[in-house]
C-alpha cells in the first residue's frame, strides 16, 4: 500500500507540473510535448521549477513574500539534492527526476539564484550593459535547456553550446516583451541597460539615479531593435551548430522557434512593444500557426 501510495503522489506531482506549464508557459508546453516520451517527464518538472521562480515576485502582494518564496526554492534543491522529503508537487517531481537522472545541482541552484539577486534589486535599478542581461538570460533561460539535455543522458558540447546561444535569445526576447508589464506595474524599465539606453538618449539621470525616460517611444522601439538584434544573433550562432548537435538533442532546442516568433513579431510591429497586436494569439500569432511552425520544425529536426 506504502508504494501504491508513493506512486500515486508522484503521478499527482507531474500532473500538476504539466498543468503549471501549460496554464503559464503555453509556448514551451507545446515544445515539451515534442519531446521523446522518456523525456517529457524530467522535463515538465524542470520547466515547472521555472514557472514557480520566474512567477515568484510577480505573484506576491508584497516583494518582500516574492523574494522569500525565491530563498524557499533555493533552500529545497538544497533539500532535494540530500534526499530529504518537501511537501511541494514540482519539489517532489524535481527531486523524483533527481534520484532517476544525473542533474547538476548547480545549474539549478545557478537558476534560483539568479532570480533572487534579481528580486533584491531596487525598482529603479537598471543593468549597466547589455552583456549583464545577457548573463541573466543564460541563468534562468539557459540552465534550464543544460539540465533538460542532461535528464535526457545527452552529452554533447555542441549541443550545450547552441542550448547557451537559443537561452539567451529567449531570455532577452521574454525580457522585452515583460516590459509593458513592468511599465504599468512599476513605472520603471528594469531590464533596460543604461548603455544602449545612453546611445539612444532615452537616460535621464537626476540626483545620481538612472532612469529611462517615459517619453520618447520613437527612442524606446530603438533600443529594443538593438536588444533583439542581439537576441537575434545568438539564434544564428544556435543554428550555425545545427549539423554538429547530436538528432537527439534537436528536440530539447526547440524552444529556438517561439524565440524567432517573438522576434518576427516585434519586427511587424516596429519593435514598439505597447503594440497590442503582440499580446494576440501565441506570442502575436495564430495558435494554429504557431502549431504549424513548431510541428514543421520538429519533422524536419530543426530548431
Amino acid at each position: 500500500m506504502k508504494g501504491a501510495s508513493a506512486s500515486s503522489t508522484i503521478h499527482a506531482a507531474f500532473s500538476y507540473c504539466v498543468q503549471q506549464v501549460r496554464n503559464y508557459d503555453y509556448q514551451h508546453y507545446l515544445c515539451l510535448l515534442e519531446l521523446p516520451p522518456n523525456m517529457r517527464k524530467p522535463a515538465f518538472a524542470l520547466r515547472a521549477f521555472n514557472v514557480e521562480t520566474s512567477r515568484a515576485m510577480d505573484i506576491a502582494s508584497d516583494p518582500r513574500i516574492g523574494l522569500m518564496r525565491l530563498l524557499w526554492w533555493q533552500e529545497a534543491i538544497d533539500k532535494i539534492f540530500a534526499d530529504k522529503s518537501i511537501e511541494h508537487p514540482t519539489a517532489q517531481a524535481l527531486a523524483y527526476v533527481v534520484s532517476e537522472h544525473k542533474i547538476s545541482k548547480g545549474w539549478m541552484k545557478r537558476s534560483v539564484e539568479a532570480r533572487i539577486n534579481d528580486a533584491r534589486r531596487e525598482v529603479t535599478d537598471m543593468p549597466e550593459t547589455i552583456e549583464e542581461v545577457e548573463r541573466y538570460a543564460e541563468d534562468t533561460v539557459s540552465t534550464l535547456l543544460y539540465t533538460t539535455l542532461q535528464a535526457g543522458g545527452i552529452r554533447s558540447t555542441a549541443a550545450d553550446h547552441a542550448a547557451s546561444h537559443i537561452g539567451k535569445a529567449s531570455g532577452l526576447l521574454l525580457l522585452l516583451r515583460s516590459l509593458p508589464y513592468h511599465a504599468n506595474r512599476n513605472r520603471h524599465f528594469p531590464y533596460i541597460p543604461k548603455d544602449l539606453a545612453a546611445n539612444h538618449n532615452l537616460l535621464d539621470t537626476q540626483g545620481g539615479r538612472s532612469e529611462i525616460r517615459m517619453d520618447s517611444p520613437e527612442a524606446l522601439s530603438d533600443v529594443v531593435f538593438d536588444m533583439a538584434s542581439v537576441a537575434n544573433a545568438h539564434l544564428k550562432k544556435a543554428r550555425q551548430l545545427a549539423g554538429t548537435v547530436p538528432d537527439e538533442a534537436l528536440p530539447v532546442l526547440l524552444p529556438a522557434v517561439p524565440a524567432q516568433v517573438i522576434l518576427d513579431s516585434l519586427s511587424r510591429v516596429q519593435f514598439n512593444v505597447f503594440d497590442p497586436r503582440l499580446a494576440r494569439g501565441i506570442l502575436g500569432i495564430p495558435p494554429l500557426w504557431f502549431q504549424l511552425k513548431l510541428k514543421w520544425h520538429s519533422w524536419r529536426g530543426k530548431y
